[in-house]
């Protein structure tokens, strides 16, 4: 990986603001960003984007190329906690095995949003249909996963899946439910809905990224001491695991012809990790499963190894295959 590629995501403003809020928990000051606030930002981030999204959208249309990059978005959402959980069952239980794999088989709304960032920083564009399978790609690893629950764990009679409430958080929870919404709007309003609203959106959407990526470095340096609990394999994992989904991802796209920006956001996809979705899905009906786990491998180790490392490695290896 060139080094000039690697100290270039690492001097972007939002980047250094999240390595800014971890080394204020490092260093014990007494920083924090105000509770409500990451709420608004992280609204704020979702509504940004399914907006942008929707008018990409609305530009190149749902043409074959769209719908096939969405149809590999689901089969990589599928397969990831599949291959997943029978790697983590080489040493955890079942629980614990599947609620990791559903972790990893979904993705990362903020890291999506970073990686976009950075292709935007060296001049490069993407289409705005990604934004579809970013939202496609939230939701079938927390079935999956307790697909393979069902299949593998013997659970007493009052621990029973409620599938209802599942299939309700898996599809209707406020970040795939703001993205949907927002992804019609901004389809259905092409580019005039988008010039209005491009002033807050638009405009302001780098310095709201930098907000709130602050308060995810501190929620991280918080975390940091978690990882001894974690363990060598698992925070192995937790770096390796998304390698090596990049790679699967960055294989299907240049078999299946993306364009260069899409490929490496596609990559971006299938190597991210969900910290909030999954998480609370895990919580509500795999109660067996640890969280501290889960949560401190998803957001303590693979989210800030892709920031850091994680972007400008995939668009290393991208721009070698594609030139």
């Amino acid at each position: 990986m060139g080094f000039d590629l690697l100290l270039q995501n690492i001097l972007n403003p939002p980047v250094l603001m999240f390595l800014l809020g971890l080394g204020a928990v490092l260093l014990k000051t007494e920083l924090e960003v105000p509770q409500p606030l990451p709420k608004l930002f992280s609204l704020y981030l979702l509504i940004a984007i399914g907006l942008h999204g929707g008018y990409e959208l609305s530009k190149s249309g749902i043409t074959l190329e769209v719908l096939k990059v969405l149809l590999l978005a689901v089969f990589m959402a599928v397969l990831v906690p599949v291959y997943a959980f029978f790697i983590l069952r080489l040493k955890l239980d079942v629980y614990n095995a599947v609620a990791i794999s559903a972790t990893y088989g979904s993705i990362s709304a903020v890291t999506f949003i970073t990686a976009g960032s950075f292709l935007n920083n060296l001049g490069e564009s993407y289409g705005g249909y990604m934004v579809a399978a970013m939202t496609l790609m939230e939701s079938p690893a927390i079935v999956v996963g307790l697909i393979l629950l069902t299949l593998f764990a013997k659970r007493e009679n009052n621990s029973k899946v409620n599938w209802g409430e599942v299939l309700r958080e898996a599809f209707l929870n406020p970040s795939v439910y703001i993205l949907m919404g927002t992804l019609l709007i901004g389809f259905l309003t092409g580019e005039k809905g988008w010039k209005a609203m491009d002033p807050l959106f638009g405009v302001l959407f780098k310095g709201m990224l930098a907000f709130f990526l602050l308060d995810m470095g501190i929620v991280a340096g918080r975390r940091i001491g978690d990882i001894k609990r974690v363990g060598v394999f698992l925070v192995a994992f937790g770096i390796l695991l998304p390698v090596f989904n990049a790679l699967v991802g960055i294989f299907l796209a240049k078999t299946f012809g993306f364009a260069k920006g899409d490929a490496f956001m596609f990559s971006i996809l299938c190597a991210s990790a969900s910290y909030i979705a999954v998480p609370a899905a895990m919580r509500l009906s795999v109660p067996e499963a640890n969280p501290s786990l889960y949560v401190t491998m998803s957001l303590a180790i693979t989210f800030p190894f892709n920031i850091a490392v994680g972007i400008p490695l995939y668009y290393f290896l991208i721009n070698h295959l594609w030139g």
